[in-house]
């Protein structure tokens, strides 16, 4: 059983792990162990919430299927069981963040000193770049 969050429990038998050969550098054993985890998890098989849902299609990006099923594939250790324990954390943590609901941004203005100061500047810039020119306007 893993635990997302208080109201969501997924079963073991609702993921499916397999092994497979890791690429990158590794000597020999490269090519003769199968160590990196590949997981596989249907999120038909999960109630979220509908806005849940849908922010866990954004976050999952390439990640997820067209048939909703989420591919994770693990293969930063050399061990079998520490890419399967990292696969099934990195899965947790893409579900509990599809859980989280973005706060509203509320539209601000700037206040009357930010646009004087930024007018400013503006000008002490433009005065600047005026000044290299050994022309002036009077002439």
């Amino acid at each position: 059983m893993l635990r997302i969050s208080r109201n969501l429990v997924i079963d073991d038998d609702d993921i499916e792990i397999s092994f497979i050969r890791a690429s990158g550098p590794g000597g020999q054993n490269v090519n003769k162990l199968s160590t990196a985890a590949q997981l596989r998890f249907d999120t038909a098989k999960i109630a979220l919430p509908e806005d849940a849902a849908a922010r866990l299609v954004g976050l999952a990006g390439q990640r997820m299927t067209k048939d909703g099923v989420i591919v994770i594939r693990a293969d930063r250790y050399r061990t079998q069981e520490r890419n399967r324990a990292d696969a099934l954390e990195r899965l947790a943590e893409l579900l509990k963040a599809s859980l989280v609901r973005p706060i509203p941004r509320r539209a601000t203005r700037p206040t009357l000193g930010s646009k004087k100061r930024r007018l400013e500047g503006k000008k002490r810039r433009g005065d600047i770049k005026a000044g290299r020119s050994g022309k002036s306007f009077d002439d």
